[in-house]
């Protein structure tokens, strides 16, 4: 197994535990700097501040923090990408034409090609490409990457048609129940990180579990999905963007909703850590984590104009 075995101290100092692991995104802080003065086109708006920097750097460094601040880096970026990605498609994009052009850059990207000049989320993800084939697991596993990238693409334009097309004439509907918005929880882009992550830093063993992995993600990321909505229900209406809690007439639902996805995964993740313990505990950690964050602050900077 890669990475500074943990915890890293034997003992009840978990203040050196934690010590460690805010070193590790303050590593991660600093690279993402590097990325945002390489990528300025994407970074320029008032959100993308330091502390969403920090922000993205510390839970990474604390869902997997038996690793090496190296063996995060590429991780670290892809969480940013996927922010960056989300800002491109949900508040710059003015038409589907729009967002179709993006998905279709950076699947271009994803299959090999060069990013059209002024692509600028294009060529941050060709960065992230060229960063994993130096990672000899990729040229195996790229095609599941470029499917999970898809996926997240794919997502993401359906709930910017679900924003801003207008009401069916037919069915009288433009915006998705619950489940069908669950179900397109990709969007999040948690299952495409989860990917990278694990191409990027996994063992051979890890890499053998890959399937039952991304599965029993998707049921993390489900519950990640309603974790943010419910935190962040003001910005959501501030913003425009769609909210689990638009979709129910009794918000009730959507907590009692939370709590069975949430039984769910820590169920499917107990039989998961017989098998790949470590990977296990990285999903756990994903939900305790968000949970606690989600209580104090959110990832976002003001919005701004």
């Amino acid at each position: 197994m890669t990475g500074t075995p943990w915890p890293v101290q034997a003992g009840p100092d978990a203040v050196a535990e934690q010590g460690r692991v805010c070193a590790l995104a303050v590593r991660g802080v600093r690279d993402l700097q590097a990325v945002t003065a390489a990528h300025p086109e994407l970074f320029d708006a008032a959100p993308f501040d330091p502390a969403l920097l920090s922000s993205v750097a510390t839970v990474v460094a604390f869902i997997a923090p038996w690793h090496t601040a190296a063996e995060l880096r590429i991780t670290t970026r892809t969480v940013l990408w996927v922010f960056a990605a989300d800002w491109q498609i949900d508040y710059l994009a003015r038409s589907a034409d729009d967002v179709r052009q993006l998905v279709t850059d950076c699947l271009a990207v994803a299959d090999g090609a060069a990013p059209p000049p002024g692509r600028h989320l294009a060529r941050l993800l060709a960065d992230l490409r060229d960063d994993l084939a130096t990672v000899p697991a990729f040229a195996r596993l790229r095609p599941i990457w470029r499917d999970e990238l898809a996926q997240m693409l794919a997502a993401a334009a359906r709930e910017w048609d679900w924003k801003n097309l207008p009401t069916d004439p037919t069915t009288g509907q433009r915006l998705p129940d619950l489940d069908r918005y669950l179900d397109n929880a990709d969007n999040s882009g948690s299952s495409f990180v989860n990917v990278t992550h694990w191409i990027a830093t996994g063992d051979e063993r890890t890499l053998a579990q890959l399937t039952d992995l991304l599965d029993a993600g998707r049921g993390v990321q489900r519950v990640l999905r309603l974790v943010n909505d419910l935190a962040t229900q003001d910005r959501d209406a501030e913003w425009g963007d769609l909210n689990a809690l638009q979709l129910v007439d009794d918000p009730a639902r959507v907590h009692a909703r939370l709590a069975e996805l949430t039984a769910r995964s820590r169920g499917d993740l107990a039989a998961l850590a017989e098998r790949c313990p470590r990977q296990a505990d990285y999903l756990h950690r994903q939900i305790s984590f968000t949970g606690g964050f989600y209580e104090v602050s959110d990832f976002w900077g003001a919005r701004g104009e």
